[in-house]
């Protein structure tokens, strides 16, 4: 088969095996070019086929040498088109996990059920005794409650008020204004249903039940915060919300794991091209000027970047676990620096379709957007035929 890229709106609907497998190589080639982390033994990383989670998990695996367990929905291929990104990456770490003698296991599964959590369970108290950190990284548009029985739907609005920004269309470069009326009571609720940190609870109640989380066990969980550009639509509107949410959560599980010396966090991260910052109408737009600040200031981080980062000088530092005023992990600290804050700013002010490929970095953004699927990756022949058959050892 010969794959090729193909779009709808935020979202590539193929992905190329070759791609996606040297993505993930050039992640791990970073992390062992680092000095190795005193870290992580045993690992479970929930949303681990991408983003942030898939970062942990290569972090845990190549930086520590710990052993791993990933959650993520199923992508095999289907009958006309290849298989999801998510599946080529967790195919490429595990093959590179066993051939670096590390254990690692997948679990395929929507991770808001109960069954997929029993899978879990079962599996590390077979083949790794207890895990000692939990990486929270679920990123979903829907969630049925386990308990209720209620599918809940998330939505991107702000609340109390319209709201009105610059937007982009990231394939064309065209920029345009946007306007987004509030959102009802019910929407707040079903966004924090989905994104909160309910299900992030469960899970670490699930793993304490089964004996499958060990007394010192740390857990964090993925969150952002942004910029004044984005706070309305973001940290002021239904996402802000659910981060609320997930906050609450962190000091709660924080309070209940401290018994046995266990700890929770919110990790708050940069900006960053994922399939779900592409999805939030103005995060784009952002994201490019910011990308194009950073370069130049030489502070630009991916995901890999942050998350060794985020290892080896918060996590596992020597002087302990850093935190601001509300007990949160900062990794947004070179995006929310004074000075790259007010170029971007700048930047917004005199955006125009016209000027945009030169005041931003958006070819830069629209290049890892397609990267996030195996797509323009320099040493692959996208016009050769791939086999896109791919399996992943180890899947439960």
């Amino acid at each position: 088969m010969i794959i090729k890229p193909r779009t709808r709106g935020f979202i590539c609907t193929t992905a190329h095996p070759q791609g996606c497998a040297l993505q993930v190589q050039e992640q791990l080639d970073y992390v062992k070019a680092k000095p190795a982390l005193q870290g992580p033994r045993n690992v479970l990383v929930i949303g681990a086929s991408a983003g942030y989670g898939l970062a942990s998990r290569i972090v845990a695996a190549f930086g520590a040498g710990a052993n791993t367990v990933g959650i993520y929905r199923q992508g095999q291929r289907s009958a006309d088109r290849p298989a999801s990104a998510g599946w080529y990456n967790s195919a490429a770490f595990e093959n590179a996990a066993q051939a670096a003698g590390l254990k690692s296991y997948s679990v395929t599964g929507d991770a808001f059920t109960d069954e997929t959590k029993a899978k879990a369970v079962e599996l590390i108290r077979r083949e790794l005794g207890q895990v000692d950190l939990v990486v929270y990284s679920v990123a979903s548009p829907r969630r049925t409650n386990p308990r209720t029985g209620e599918t809940s739907n998330s939505v991107l609005k702000p609340i109390g008020q319209t709201y009105t920004n610059k937007t982009v269309n990231f394939h064309n470069g065209e920029v345009s204004s946007i306007t987004i009326d509030p959102a009802t009571e019910s929407e707040i609720r079903e966004t924090v249903d989905v994104m909160g940190g309910e299900d992030w609870q469960l899970w670490i109640d699930a793993l304490r039940q089964g004996g499958a989380l060990a007394d010192h066990a740390t857990t964090i969980a993925y969150s952002y915060i942004g910029s004044k550009i984005t706070q309305d639509i973001y940290r002021e509107g239904t996402i802000g919300q659910a981060k609320d949410h997930l906050e609450s959560t962190a000091k709660l599980l924080n309070e209940q794991l401290g018994a046995s010396g266990g700890r929770a966090f919110v990790t708050v991260s940069k900006a960053l091209v994922t399939q779900s910052s592409s999805a939030i109408p103005v995060v784009p737009l952002y994201i490019s000027a910011l990308y194009k600040v950073m370069k130049e200031k030489g502070i630009h981080e991916g995901c890999i970047e942050q998350t060794y980062r985020l290892f080896s000088e918060r996590l596992y530092s020597q002087n302990g676990v850093p935190v601001d005023e509300e007990g949160r992990i900062r990794i947004d600290d070179w995006e929310m620096r004074e000075d790259v804050q007010r170029e971007v700013a700048s930047i917004w002010n005199e955006l125009t379709t016209d000027n945009i490929m030169q005041l931003t970095d958006l070819e830069g953004y629209r290049r890892e957007f397609f990267q996030l699927f195996g797509f323009e990756t320099n040493g692959v022949d996208y016009e050769a035929d791939v086999d896109p058959n791919v399996n992943i050892p180890n899947l439960s």
